[in-house]
């Protein structure tokens, strides 16, 4: 895979570029990823879609490394593809729906960007590429089990 290809990919196709929240535009270019894993759940089977999550993370992992050696700095901001990753993660537990979205992606952003604990051991006990995804991945952990709180109020 090329330079371009991998920042690309890397950057969100290019939401992670934008001036002002690239974090938070580059969680809304996790929705096709979500929308591939509703249909492989529902068109295939449950074990379908968790095993393209796993290949999501595993790449994810892979390209921000990649990414992070082509930038020259550690974590960079540009890199939005954990973001991608981790807001996949939140959508698991739960059906899909407009509300289910919204909640997910507000609580999934709240997270990533408090980094309360253990998102913040993640953070700073990992370098490279599992350094830059494994926190969010946390992040979509605690707000998928906060949105399956949420459903089940509901």
């Amino acid at each position: 895979m090329g330079e371009k290809t991998i920042l690309f990919i890397a950057m969100g196709f290019g939401l992670g570029r934008l001036p002002f929240a690239p974090g938070t535009f580059g969680t809304l270019a996790g929705l096709p990823l979500i929308g591939i894993m509703v249909w492989l759940a529902t068109a295939c089977t449950p074990g379908a879609a968790a095993l393209f999550l796993v290949g999501v993370i595993l790449c994810a992992i892979w390209i921000s490394q990649k990414a992070e050696v082509l930038i020259g700095q550690k974590d960079p901001g540009a890199v939005v593809i954990d973001e991608m990753a981790g807001f996949c993660v939140t959508m698991t537990l739960v059906p899909i729906s407009l509300l289910s979205l919204v909640i997910g992606f507000i609580a999934f952003r709240c997270f990533d960007i408090l980094k309360p604990f253990p998102i913040c051991w993640f953070e700073k006990n990992f370098s490279g590429g599992a350094g830059i995804v494994l926190d969010d991945l946390m992040a979509g952990v605690l707000a998928a089990f906060l949105l399956k709180a949420i459903y089940f109020m509901l």
